[in-house]
């Protein structure tokens, strides 16, 4: 049981930060309700003695108001607080001790002379049967002592304590609970963070290591062989494209980078997506038909449809994804790319006839370095900065199945007005005046799906 305990721990550095959090929180909250508790039992018993000192006055103030309070026992009066007894005793001037009321307690006559020698300042007094609060006034030539006993105000405090005891351990296995669960909801971010660094780094170093690992082994192979023309020149081309793929390497950290450190205000120039990937996608048939592909450009909607991007953020996204729908393709295979709008919002998908991307990893899928196929080629980072451009304009992503048999990757946003929506040219005629009589005109027809091969 211990070793598992240590085991989950050490899996859990976060649960451990988390719980030490709690304690340092619960202990402050101890702390804090141990002080409280004092105070409040110290003002509430300092509360209760002053009641019964009050009592105490009020009743000799009313027993040396009497005609003679000094000839007849009479019985207790249940003046005291909780309607506790007040009982009486005369001090004579010689120090003799006489009781005023019957069946008074057996308090000892030193203590009533006691506070007779205070000047019949309030005190408290125990003997074997409790304690009792005894105050005294002066009459005539001796002094009037009343007192009262203190078990109903005793009682009190320690149901206040016992309270205390008991709701003091619930609380605080309340908070550690509570602090505990906001501090692992708290570090669960950060814990999530420091995990993806620590795989950003791990991936980025082998990505950067690869490029030059084979830049090292073939200049070394070059000085460990004979000169020969061809061989140097086979060796040059490795090493040039070794050196593209790090430079696009170190190119899409710095971009990632930048948009990590400073992202940038959100766009507010309207672009015509339909148009963007009509150009983006010009640049791709040489690649589809490298590999004997066929790349189709389908508009839909109304064939407008405006965005808020920024033009090269756009081209970027559409490059994106059409390079990786090329090179997950297989020869002969088909690339289809949907522009156009969907009721008020701009979409863009682009389909391919590949291996498709597994369910359980389109979660994952604009992680950094991260790639849904072992397919070669390429470094993980296309998609992260697809997403960062999609997120930064407002648009939404959809990861599904074509049915071309391969992976469906959809981006909508919003649809914009267009530039000067409503405002005519200033040299556009005036529309003709129709007759108040006039047929209305007929309503335009849904512009249909028009397919467009770009390449083979």
């Amino acid at each position: 049981m211990i070793r598992w305990s240590r085991d989950f721990w050490a899996r859990r550095p976060n649960v451990a930060h988390a719980a030490k959090v709690a304690a340092v929180a619960t202990l402050v909250i101890a702390i804090v309700y141990v002080g409280v508790a004092a105070a409040l039992d110290a003002f509430l018993g300092r509360r209760v003695l002053w009641e019964v000192d009050q009592r105490l006055s009020l009743h000799l103030s009313d027993v040396s108001h009497q005609a003679n309070p000094l000839e007849t026992r009479t019985v207790a009066d249940d003046q005291g607080t909780d309607g506790a007894p007040v009982f009486m005793w005369w001090v004579e001037p010689t120090g003799t001790v006489r009781s005023l009321t019957e069946s008074n307690p057996p308090v000892r006559n030193a203590d009533l002379r006691d506070v007779v020698g205070d000047g019949g300042t309030p005190v408290s007094v125990s003997n074997g049967h409790g304690t009792y609060r005894l105050e005294a006034l002066s009459y005539r030539d001796g002094w009037l002592v009343a007192g009262q006993n203190l078990a109903g105000p005793s009682h009190i405090e320690k149901v206040m304590l016992t309270g205390e005891l008991v709701i003091g351990p619930v609380l605080l296995l309340a908070v550690f609970v509570g602090v505990l669960v906001i501090a692992l909801q708290a570090v669960a971010p950060v814990e999530e963070a420091r995990r993806r660094l620590l795989e950003f780094t791990a991936d980025a170093s082998h990505e950067l290591r690869t490029p030059l690992t084979v830049i090292e082994a073939e200049i070394e192979l070059a000085r460990g062989s004979p000169p020969d023309p061809a061989a140097d020149r086979e060796t040059l081309e490795h090493v040039a494209r070794e050196s593209r793929r790090l430079k696009n390497i170190v190119e899409d950290l710095l971009w990632l980078a930048r948009f990590d450190s400073t992202p940038p205000p959100p766009p507010n120039e309207q672009v015509d997506l339909v148009a963007s990937v009509d150009t983006s996608a010009g640049r791709f048939p040489a690649v589809a038909g490298a590999r004997e592909q066929t790349l189709t450009v389908v508009h839909v909607g109304d064939g407008t449809a405006w965005i808020d991007a920024a033009p090269d953020w756009v081209d970027r996204l559409v490059g994106t994804l059409l390079d990786n729908a090329c090179r997950y393709a297989p020869a002969g295979g088909a690339v289809r790319v949907s522009v156009g709008t969907q009721g008020n919002r701009a979409v863009l998908v682009v389909e391919d006839s590949g291996p498709g991307i597994p369910a359980d990893q389109r979660d994952r899928l604009f992680d950094r370095f991260r790639r849904a196929t072992d397919h070669p080629g390429g470094a993980g980072l296309g998609l992260a900065i697809a997403d960062s451009v999609v997120r930064t304009t407002g648009g939404r992503w959809r990861v599904a199945d074509s049915v071309l048999g391969g992976a469906l990757m959809e981006v909508s946003w919003r649809r914009g007005p267009g530039p000067a929506t409503g405002v005519p040219p200033a040299d556009a005629a005036p529309a003709p005046e129709r007759p108040a009589d006039a047929a209305p005109a007929p309503a335009a027809e849904p512009a249909p799906e028009r397919p467009r091969v770009v390449g083979r």
